[in-house]
């Protein structure tokens, strides 16, 4: 099997109209947490789950719906718990997972002393040997020998909390052991898996409501997001590099890449014109939207649902955080590791667990037919990134923005090619260019602040 990054098809954010058969990420409307990477807010009641979202966990992972929603409120609070569980036992921490039909928490300490605190906290307590601070330190140096050198017949590494070690997953174990001396860590910490996956970018394109970069490519759009009064969407960095422009679902103009990195990481953003409105909403193929209420990070172990244009909604669990996999590209560190199948026109778009927004689709091997392996971005460590707030169901409307037939006097016009420096005018007002682009009807300076400065 392949490792792919999945780049084929996008969700466009806005407009209420959405494709037949796309994962809309159309998020509903405003504003969103102050701090981007909030996870305090509760998440809603796991009695909101919507119908499509739990009939994929009833296919993918055996749970009918009163199971699927018991399981959804036990790992909401599992994640608290352990999210305080982990700041009060500092560097004693080892790691957090649920298992079992309940999603039973385990919290695992260097310190056999802690257990009193993590048992009265309401999880079971694990003692082991290395800290996750060590066990990360050392997936770290590991990262740093991919930086200099992508290592060869290595496609992943990770911190495998439940084995309290480093796992190498490699073609053959003379490769994971000479990418493990090359690292410098000691092979008491790291355990060599032989391992036949093949991640890779899904570069045969598609995903929720398509958009299409720069005329040609497709993805999925991930999450609707403000930076400011700047409306857009969290996507895949693979999918294009600052100043690619987007056309949405419906071949109209649609946005600008703002920031992307690829390979390291795998996240972007797209700022989006005055005629796409975002929602907090991930489309759920005609069985009902999912609201975005939050992006309260789950645990290892947690289930976990896609949603994109080529294979709909699939489920799983979360395998492991803190992942590394290389590409062809390149290798890619901080994703999360998931059972979930995805395809060919994935990339980009939306990971949630219930309505607790978790990350962008990266890449990963296999198919939704014979089973894969799929990588996600986180979607906290992007919003951090970016500056970015995400779109929840907490956010005020923005009614949406009809561009004018007739637009105000001035230089600007659309259709025209400007470079990075020129300067407009525009209703009365002067503007600088900061990215070169073509202007498009309703992509006026005044209504897309990403491309224009006011002077």
């Amino acid at each position: 099997m392949e490792r792919t990054t999945l780049r084929r098809r996008a969700l466009a954010v806005g407009t209420a109209t959405v494709a037949v058969g796309a994962l809309a990420l159309a998020g509903l409307t405003g504003v969103a947490s102050a701090d981007p990477a909030d996870s305090t807010a509760p998440p809603v009641s796991a009695d909101s789950l919507s119908p499509g979202l739990l009939a994929a966990m009833e296919r993918d992972l055996g749970l009918d719906a009163d199971d699927a929603r018991s399981r959804m409120a036990n790992e909401y609070r599992a994640a608290a718990v352990a999210a305080g569980l982990e700041k009060s036992l500092g560097a004693d921490f080892a790691g957090a997972r649920v298992g079992g039909a309940r999603a039973t928490l385990t919290v695992s300490t260097t310190d056999a002393s802690q257990t009193a605190r993590i048992t009265g906290a309401g999880a079971r307590a694990e003692v082991v040997a290395h800290s996750l601070d060590r066990l990360e330190g050392v997936k770290e140096s590991l990262d740093r020998a991919a930086r200099r050198e992508a290592p060869k017949d290595v496609p992943v590494w990770y911190v495998d909390v439940e084995a309290n070690r480093v796992v190498v997953n490699a073609a053959t174990t003379a490769a994971g052991t000479a990418f493990r001396k090359a690292a410098g860590v000691d092979s008491s910490l790291v355990t060599v898996a032989r391992s036949a996956e093949k991640p890779r970018t899904f570069a045969d394109l598609r995903g929720g409501d398509a958009y299409y970069m720069n005329g040609s490519g497709r993805c999925s759009i991930g999450f609707s997001v403000k930076r400011g009064t700047q409306d857009g969407f969290a996507t895949a960095g693979h999918c294009g590099r600052v100043g690619t422009t987007t056309n949405g679902f419906n071949q109209q103009a649609q946005g600008t890449f703002q920031g992307s990195t690829f390979p390291g990481r795998d996240y972007a953003w797209v700022a989006t014109n005055a005629n796409w409105t975002p929602r907090p909403t991930v489309n759920g193929y005609g069985r009902g939207d999912v609201t975005v209420a939050g992006s309260t990070a789950s645990v290892v172990g947690a289930s976990v649902c896609r949603s994109g244009s080529t294979t709909g909604w699939h489920c799983g669990t979360i395998q492991q955080l803190n992942t590394s996999v290389t590409y062809p590209e390149g290798t890619i560190s901080g994703v999360t590791r998931t059972s979930v199948c995805a395809e060919p026109g994935d990339s980009g778009g939306s990971y949630i667990s219930g309505n607790q927004a978790q990350g962008v689709t990266s890449g990963g091997s296999g198919t939704c037919s014979s089973g894969g392996t799929t990588y996600f971005q986180p979607l906290n460590p992007l919003l951090q990134a970016y500056g970015l707030t995400l779109v929840t169901s907490g956010t005020p409307t923005d009614p949406p923005t009809t561009p004018p037939t007739d637009p105000p006097g001035g230089t600007w016009a659309a259709g025209t090619a400007y470079a990075a420096g020129a300067t407009v005018t525009y209703d009365g007002a002067a503007y600088r260019c900061l990215q070169a682009h073509t202007a498009q009807p309703g992509w006026t300076p005044a209504a897309v602040p990403a491309l224009w400065q006011r002077i």
